[in-house]
């Protein structure tokens, strides 16, 4: 399995209790809908600007 890094994230209880919200309708943990508009913002961000290169 791959190793999954970990990162801590403040957010307000009213954004959190809605991202819940959105993430149970979508059929999703929250942790997965944020993964899930994570991986959204690059790819929408490398279709514009081109493939981000790794390190």
């Amino acid at each position: 399995m791959e190793e999954m890094s970990r990162y801590t994230l403040r957010v307000s209880p009213e954004l959190l209790a809605k991202l819940g919200f959105v993430a149970e309708y979508e059929g999703r943990t929250k942790n997965k809908q944020i993964e899930y508009l994570i991986k959204k913002c690059i790819a929408d961000f490398e279709r514009e600007h081109g493939k981000i290169e790794e390190e």
